[in-house]
């Protein structure tokens, strides 16, 4: 047989998932090994994930094929692992430009696409959005399918059991695909279990079973439990689905992931079948068909640029050490010196450092899996037991578990520390992983310390800051990428709570930052110095509580005071003008100026050229200040 390489190309011939219907359905092996090479060259030149998407590309495939795309409704949960279907869904012309600024987003958006009828860059939300679309579908008479993809660890969220738990209650027609990547939860798959689902998932079969418990109801009660017992023991000793069923699902597989020979024929029976909900169980090999992906899954989740024939990541040499690699060696700094030091993560050990930690202190590092709501009220209940529990949790991610701060941990005020790495504008993975709003959301809770590093010197610092809080909760911000390249302390010197630092003195305007925008302040203060207005900046460290004799200091003796902060508004220059204003301090004239996120979404881009947009840089932050003194911003520049 000639391979692939040696045939007639077939991706060149789809534009839309309508051209793939039109193939004769043996080409469809070739279209999937083409669709596979083509994700790898395109990642291998924009960055992204790649793991995830390489493990779907036959379930792509079969899925557009069986399906009446867009009018049926594809639901990708987390959406990285949706690259293939970008690719077969009118997009390949683009695909190289996947979270370039301008292109494609990595992951599925509405605004992007048709074939796209949810967002999601979260996981564990396909089930929920799906149920919805189905409720809504049959409330307008409508005939079409909804079919979610849920898998890459995602079933670990308790949000794909609640909507599991509501639609098998509702029984509206829903197809749920179990795309399980790891075999976390599948036995070997075989021969004997792939024709088992085929079977299983034929229409007789599913015709029968309903048959079969319509006339269970009617047997006397004693007679009906044991009917129902038998039916569940016959098939589970088969597919071990007993979780699912118990939930109102019909459990189908599990099946292999990459033979279209049996993925074909079971969705084509699930999708004529007039029953529902339906899961099918289907395994797949996350980085499947690239070695390199394959070999180490976790490492090719998310890449660098590549090359293709090596695998080897293009990582360019850093200027200076990351924040997360510091907090995590910070952390270990702290843990060694206390053994009631342990950490908590959700699924993200290596992009929040704590691997670093898991390799020393295993027994004292906890993966709770995507589930930040557990992990929360897990460190909780650490905490109340004198353990001293760090939860490294993405900003994004942490807003998912808000109530679980609220209750479980700050009204008990219990001393949980919470890393929130991923703080600001981040880049690549645009709007749904940008750190916004904590500020906000953490500052209003009473008796919470909030802190905000400027550098990876002061992160150092507020690692031992939130070491030595046993009286309360605590959090501290820090973004994602490169540090300043400061001179590292020797060891984390614990703060003096709610007191920031004056950096710079000057007398006209007062620059008051929280965060990493402090170099953008200084290089301001720079550029107003050269105009002749002298300028003091100040680094605040703390959101909450606040340095309220700094500010006041600040609002006596300036012209204008100027807050900078990497979050939405409502969060540190809200705070400072609740004091200003309460405090009497506006009275004398004071100008004051909250330089914050506009109030909008960001697209991924760069994260400079973002803060650039938000006019959080060194020149919007000068333009502020002369526009609040009512300066010429030219006449003044060109004095300069």
């Amino acid at each position: 047989m000639p391979s692939s390489a040696s045939k007639t190309p077939l991706l060149d011939k789809i534009r839309t998932p309508a051209d793939l219907r039109a193939l004769p359905e043996k080409d469809l092996d070739q279209v999937a090994d083409e669709l596979r090479q083509e994700t790898i060259a395109a990642v291998s030149v924009t960055g992204g994930h790649l793991g995830a998407g390489l493990g779907v590309v036959e379930l792509t495939v079969a899925l557009h094929r069986v399906f009446n795309t867009p009018d049926d409704r594809i639901i990708w949960d987390v959406g990285h692992q949706a690259y293939p279907h970008k690719i077969l869904t009118g997009r390949r012309d683009r695909i190289r430009t996947l979270r370039q600024p301008g292109g494609l987003s990595g992951f599925t958006k509405r605004s992007e696409s048709e074939y796209d009828p949810f967002g999601a860059a979260h996981s564990s939300t396909s089930i929920s959005a799906g149920l919805g679309m189905a409720v809504a579908r049959d409330l307008d008479g409508r005939k079409n399918h909804v079919v979610a993809v849920i898998g890459d660890g995602a079933m670990s969220a308790g949000m794909a059991y609640e909507a599991m738990n509501n639609a098998g209650a509702r029984n509206e027609r829903l197809i749920v695909i179990l795309n399980d990547n790891d075999m976390s939860i599948a036995p070997p798959v075989g021969a004997l279990s792939s024709y088992l689902a085929r079977i299983s998932s034929s229409g007789t079969y599913l015709h029968l079973r309903e048959i079969g418990k319509q006339l269970a109801h009617k047997l006397p009660k004693q007679w009906e439990r044991r009917a129902a017992r038998a039916e569940e023991y016959t098939r589970t000793y088969w597919t071990g689905g007993t979780l699912f069923e118990e939930m109102g699902f019909y459990y189908l597989g599990p099946i292999d992931g990459h033979d279209l020979n049996v993925l074909l024929p079971v969705l084509k029976n699930v999708r004529d079948a007039k029953q529902g909900p339906i899961l099918v169980h289907v395994v797949t090999k996350k980085g499947k068909g690239y070695a390199p992906a394959e070999a180490s899954d976790d490492k090719y989740h998310g890449v660098n640029k590549f090359n293709v024939i090596t695998g080897a990541q293009v990582k360019p040499k850093p200027n200076a050490p990351s924040y997360t690699k510091v907090f995590a060696e910070s952390l270990l700094a702290e843990a060694r010196k206390d053994k009631k030091i342990v950490a908590v993560t959700a699924a993200m050990p290596s992009g929040t450092g704590l691997d670093l930690f898991g390799a020393e202190f295993p027994d004292r590092t906890f993966d709770v899996g995507i589930a930040e709501q557990h992990g929360v009220t897990f460190a909780a209940g650490l905490a109340s037991e004198g353990y001293k529990p760090f939860a490294a949790i993405y900003s994004t991610f942490l807003q998912r578990a808000y109530d679980q701060v609220v209750h479980d941990v700050a009204i008990q005020r219990l001393p949980v520390r919470f890393a929130i790495d991923r703080a600001g504008l981040v880049g690549a993975d645009g709007a749904t992983h940008a750190g916004s709003f904590d500020i906000g959301y953490l500052g209003a809770l009473p008796d919470f310390v909030v802190m905000a590093a400027a550098d990876e010197a002061e992160l150092v610092h507020m690692v031992a800051t939130a070491a030595a809080i046993d009286d309360r909760p605590s959090a501290f911000r820090y973004p994602r990428g490169e540090g300043t390249n400061v001179e590292m302390p020797a060891v984390g010197v614990p703060l003096e709570i709610g007191r920031g630092r004056i950096v710079r003195e000057g007398s006209k305007v007062a620059l008051l930052s929280l965060g990493t925008r402090l170099a953008d302040c200084l290089r301001a203060a720079d550029q107003l110095g050269a105009m002749g207005l002298s300028t003091t900046v100040a680094d605040a460290r703390f959101a909450k509580p606040l340095d309220t004799a700094l500010i006041a200091r600040l609002a006596r003796e300036h012209e204008v005071l100027i807050t900078v902060e990497e979050g939405a508004t409502g969060g540190f220059a809200a705070f400072v003008l609740q004091y200003l204003a309460t405090s009497g301090l506006l009275d004398r004239g004071l100008k004051v100026r909250p330089m914050m996120l506009p109030d909008e979404f960001f697209d991924h881009d760069k994260p400079e050229t973002l803060y650039a947009r938000a006019g959080l840089d060194a020149a919007g932050i000068v333009k502020t200040a002369l526009a609040a003194l009512g300066h010429d911003t030219r006449v003044l520049a060109e004095r300069a």
